[in-house]
């Protein structure tokens, strides 16, 4: 493929979109401020409003041009002056949604610009018919079912507008989404890319691109222009790879260079921390941004998905208020209700408001995988299983609506179906320790204990975020009469339960407790297992036997019973034991490549 900046010239001339070059670094923020202002107006003027709303906000975070450098219109070409009359005449009946009878008048035009609208409305049109079919006949579980009927004509007069290299940045990226809608997902990927190099500035184009890509091996092998343009998109990218580091990264050195008042820039920043659970961190924001913006109703269902976790009544249930008066049939707003009412625990509610937001959107990610927690919730697993299939029909990156399904089949006592599912989840977050636990979980139930061990092992290494993946490794190597390595574990649960000073639950602190007392106890160290005995005696369901430990101690002390020299055992005090005595020593890493379910 022949280099950005001269496609880009070649598309210019061919297209007359005068689209400067995006250049590849971030030198002249004036320079970038133009290119934005000239493609909000463009992707405006073609009815293509979320791209340029995007350009438009990013333009506004940077420094105003003074009137001496102000971008004058595009020049008006010969095709356009004479398709001006039904043009402007069509994009008045396209801004109201008459799509077909803006295609009417459109039909026969010339201009570039007058032929991307008669295409895109006569999609539209297609999708709007879609949707109207099934808003009341259907419930949203079969939306999918139904197809745009018009997708199969545009792909054949796309097609052979593409073979005589007569498409624009603009029909580009109307054939790729035509394409991805028809589940052409090799061709689309080409048609996107190829779009991006003719028109870089095209923010839709880089979206589009994004959404069909699965792995970064396959973001290896694209083609890209090298403009600033793809800075922006490999940010992006990275967030839904679940690549936080490397999407912080670049969200940070965007910032540095001049974008440090771009909305756009800091929700991205919140919905990365939002990713990797570092809840306090992106709440932050997320209140930073809500004073900025107050208005911003973008992004507000996940900034509801962390209040939900918090269990932060009063302050979702301000929200949902709040964006309520904003604009109540926004896909957001009823996904943000439908997370106030599942905290009151009022299910059937929650669900009908997720079913709202997908009548709004049958593509809404968030809703499709939400709708499928309401309805374990009310054990309706049918019905979970069908929502979660939606949501990775939409995005198959969705690792919630992967682990959503192994949840459920876990439920239906479904082994093999389950660790097909957590597998699934595990590949898309490979460092996230609930994952890893389900996975091992999965394993002990199928009796596959190496693997199950090297779950549990993985689980703790990475950061275990629920505390249990210790306790399961203990539990395992008891069963396995591994006494030592189980004692190794429970200690370094107990060591990590005192020292971020958690409250856990009782029971497992007590079964820690109870075995180091019984395991000291048959190596005849008195003083330990005198000491975690003592400690059984905090807890309701350890106390008698803690006692009874106590008295025996002081029997066999009293009958003159020395303590054992001679076998080794860990300290469960933490002075005493040393950085080498934990499970990583003795537990391989996880190495799930060769397993199948």
């Amino acid at each position: 493929m022949a280099a950005s900046s001269s496609i880009v010239s070649v598309a210019a001339t061919a297209s007359s979109v005068p689209v400067l070059p995006a250049s590849c670094n971030f030198s002249n923020l004036r320079e970038i401020k133009k290119q934005l202002l000239l493609i909000a107006g463009l992707t405006r003027e073609r009815g293509l409003l979320h791209s340029s709303k995007w350009s438009a906000e990013l333009a506004f975070s940077l420094p105003a041009l003074p009137l001496s450098e102000l971008q004058p219109p595009p020049p008006i070409t010969e095709e356009d002056a004479q398709d001006m009359d039904a043009y402007t005449l069509a994009k008045a009946y396209f801004d109201v949604k008459e799509y077909d009878r803006a295609a009417h008048f459109l039909h026969g035009c010339n201009s570039k610009k007058a032929y991307f609208l008669y295409m895109y409305s006569r999609y539209l049109s297609g999708e709007k018919k879609k949707d109207d079919e099934t808003v009341d006949s259907l419930g949203p579980l079969e939306k999918g079912q139904v197809k745009n009927e018009a997708l199969r004509e545009l792909r054949v007069e796309l097609s052979k507008k593409h073979q005589a290299r007569e498409l624009d940045g603009f029909g580009l990226y109307l054939y790729g989404v035509v394409l991805r809608k028809l589940d052409l997902v090799k061709e689309a990927i080409d048609v996107f890319v190829e779009a991006t190099h003719v028109l870089p500035l095209h923010w839709g184009a880089w979206l589009e691109l994004c959404n069909l890509i699965t792995d970064k091996e396959m973001l290896k092998f694209l083609s890209l222009p090298d403009t600033w343009m793809k800075e922006f998109f490999l940010a992006h990218i990275y967030t839904e790879l679940q690549l936080i580091e490397e999407a912080l990264q670049k969200y940070q050195n965007l910032i540095d260079v001049g974008f440090s008042k771009s909305s756009y820039i800091v929700s991205q920043i919140a919905v990365a921390y939002h990713n990797i659970r570092d809840i306090d961190k992106a709440l932050s924001i997320f209140n930073e941004l809500r004073k900025q913006d107050p208005y911003r109703i973008e992004n507000m269902d996940t900034f509801s998905n962390l209040l939900y976790v918090r269990s932060m009544k009063s302050e979702l249930s301000y929200l949902a208020h709040n964006l309520c008066e904003i604009d109540k049939y926004r896909v957001e707003t009823c996904c943000v209700i439908g997370n106030y009412y599942s905290l009151r625990s009022q299910h059937e509610k929650a669900a009908l408001y997720f079913q709202r937001a997908l009548k709004l959107n049958p593509r809404y990610l968030g809703a499709w995988t939400l709708m499928g927690h309401e309805y374990m919730e009310m054990k309706n697993t049918s019905a979970a299983i069908q929502a979660y299939r939606h949501a990775i029909e939409v995005n198959k990156r969705d690792y919630r609506a992967w682990y959503g399904l192994g949840q459920t089949y876990e439920i239906l006592k479904m082994p093999f179906y389950c660790l097909y599912y957590y597998r699934r989840a595990h590949q898309l977050r490979p460092n996230d320790s609930r994952m890893l636990v389900a996975l091992g979980e999965c394993y002990e139930k199928l009796n596959q204990l190496v693997e199950a061990k090297k779950c549990y092992w993985r689980a703790y290494a990475v950061g275990d975020v629920e505390k249990m993946a210790l306790v399961k490794l203990a539990k395992l190597h008891e069963q396995l009469t591994e006494s030592e390595q189980a004692a190794q574990c429970y200690i370094k649960y107990i060591q990590d339960i005192y020292s971020c000073g958690e409250i856990v639950e009782h029971l497992e602190e007590s079964t820690a407790f109870r075995y180091l007392a019984q395991y000291y106890f048959k190596c005849k160290l008195w003083d330990e297992a005198s000491a975690c005995a003592q400690k059984c005696c905090a807890f309701n369901d350890t106390r008698e036997e803690g006692k009874a430990l106590l008295r025996q101690i002081l029997q066999l002390r009293n009958q003159g019973e020395t303590p054992s020299t001679e076998i080794p055992a860990p300290f469960f005090l933490p002075a005493s034991l040393s950085a080498n005595n934990t499970p990583t020593r003795r537990v391989s890493p996880l190495n799930l490549s060769s397993v199948t379910p």
